[in-house]
């Protein structure tokens, strides 16, 4: 094949942020018309190859060539004027504009020294609705239509920038079948038009039914591409968990009783998740997996009040409760360690002491007063517990590195004296050595008879820090796994698949 029959060619491409190596080495060729396949579990370095691709953020080193020249690419203006668009998951529209406006935000042709040329614009606009089918009048508001009507207009104005590859990031997240049916059929006719497609998905009937070929991104590296005749579901899936997780995290001393702390019974929130059965029994570390987007947080925020539920019912200690509020969920010793700890868990801007004793403010206040001296002393045993590496309790917390701030925002909950304790990605953003400190703590907590649940996105972590794991796909639970069955295969089988255990 020639050179000439590529029209993106990214090189050894490397990024790294601060302890994290993102993109190790990439190389990646796509041809002219086809439509690529991108997969990998979460965080495996999809999408910061996008958005080094976009100019969203810049490239540490390697080459990047589009229609054989090279080229830097320094901003997303400047990836539009050389032919490259991105549509992402979350739509970058402007409600209240009218759709003809969203298509060319930015590019409206003048009349004279003030003026729109309004008549070019709407006649230009309609034709690209046309084009994929959308039958509206382009003076409409964007506000006004429907997920797939929005991802229309963002496919429209991709192509009124004369784009010559458009990726497209998990684009049927939010899709009926026939919807999904009639984005199938533009990207059919944008490969005909010689339209570049690269398509992100886990869904991978989708990834089948729509793409040429396939390359598989894990921990940050190109595993492989193959053409989609030569592989199947399984080989991928493969490809996409394959890695050692031998000594990365520590062994569990004890184990969990038969006694059952925590029950819920057909949870469900309307439009979000349905039908969410499952006990946690004292001692028990519950994992939950399931790609981003699937309800795994939205369960745990419905069980801990911060969102309500449409149905189902919760007991403690083989009781029903109502929990409204987070406040009621404290008062029923259930903690929830947010997966944001920078936005929900903490207040960067006050001390180590003020943050651990958050939550239970009643425990140190006397008339009405917070006992500082006792706050002090409540915080420091944390510290000393915890291990966190800090010059003091009365150190800001936006000043501690991710890892010893994590230790705080589980200080904050002990102190609550929470039997069940929901850990929302409890590893995020941290570095290995906090990783560790923080799973070492977790089998303490579990050995110590709290009842536990671990959400993360990580799939070696999920399967070795939990005793038994639920998969969610959907809002719906498909699948529960011990033993030998928690698997990378097994999870991405529930996870994607969409079959039931």
């Amino acid at each position: 094949m020639s050179t000439d029959d590529y029209i993106l060619k990214l090189d050894h491409i490397e990024k790294s942020f601060p302890g994290v190596k993102a993109l190790k080495d990439i190389t990646l060729h796509v041809k002219k018309g086809e439509v690529r396949g991108l997969v990998g579990e979460n965080g495996a370095g999809k999408s910061t190859m996008m958005k080094v691709l976009t100019g969203i953020i810049p490239m540490d080193s390697g080459r990047i060539t589009i229609d054989g020249q090279a080229v830097s690419i320094t901003s997303p203006l400047h990836a539009q004027t050389l032919g490259l668009s991105i549509i992402f998951q979350e739509f970058n529209l402007v409600n209240s504009l009218s759709i003809a406006e969203n298509i060319y935000v930015g590019r409206l042709p003048k009349k004279g020294m003030r003026g729109i040329q309004w008549k070019k614009v709407h006649e230009d606009a309609k034709a690209l609705l046309n084009r994929v089918g959308l039958d509206v009048d382009p003076s409409a508001r964007v506000g006004s239509l429907s997920v797939a009507g929005k991802q229309m207009v963002e496919i429209a104005k991709a192509l009124s920038q004369n784009s010559k590859i458009i990726i497209m990031d998990e684009p049927s997240a939010t899709l009926t079948d026939k919807e999904l049916e009639h984005l199938f059929g533009i990207i059919d006719d944008l490969k005909k038009q010689g339209v570049t497609v690269i398509y992100i998905s886990h869904r991978l009937d989708e990834i089948f039914r729509l793409c040429d070929s396939v390359t598989v991104i894990r921990d940050g590296e190109v595993i492989d591409t193959n053409p989609i005749e030569s592989l199947t579901k399984e080989l991928i899936i493969s490809k996409m968990v394959g890695r050692n997780m031998d000594q990365e995290y520590p062994v569990r001393a004890g184990s969990s009783s038969d006694e059952v702390i925590l029950e819920v019974r057909d949870l469900c929130r309307k439009g979000v998740f349905e039908h969410i059965n499952f006990s946690l029994h004292k001692g028990e570390r519950l994992g939950i997996a399931g790609l981003v987007g699937a309800g795994r947080t939205e369960i745990v925020r419905a069980i801990f009040g911060a969102d309500k539920l449409t149905g189902g019912e919760i007991l403690l200690h083989g009781k029903p409760v109502t929990i409204r509020s987070p406040k009621e969920a404290i008062s029923h010793k259930i903690a929830l360690v947010t997966e944001d700890r920078k936005t929900q868990g903490l207040v960067l801007e006050s001390s180590i002491s003020e943050n651990t004793t958050l939550a239970a403010l009643k425990k140190i206040c006397r008339a009405g007063f917070v006992n500082r001296r006792e706050e002090n002393s409540v915080a420091a045993q944390y510290v000393e517990t915890l291990k966190t590496k800090t010059p003091g309790t009365k150190a800001l917390v936006l000043n501690l590195s991710g890892g010893n701030q994590q230790k705080v925002v589980l200080a904050k909950w002990l102190y609550t004296d929470a039997e069940v304790l929901i850990l929302d990605e409890p590893t995020r953003g941290i570095d290995v050595g906090a990783k560790y400190e923080i799973y070492q703590l977790i089998n303490q907590l579990a050995d110590s008879g709290k009842a536990i649940i671990i959400i993360s996105s990580e799939m070696p972590e999920v399967i070795s820090m939990s005793d038994r794991l639920l998969v969610i796909h959907d809002g719906k639970c498909k699948g529960e796994l011990t033993g030998d069955q928690k698997t990378g295969e097994n999870i991405m089988k529930y996870a994607i698949l969409e079959e039931d255990a």
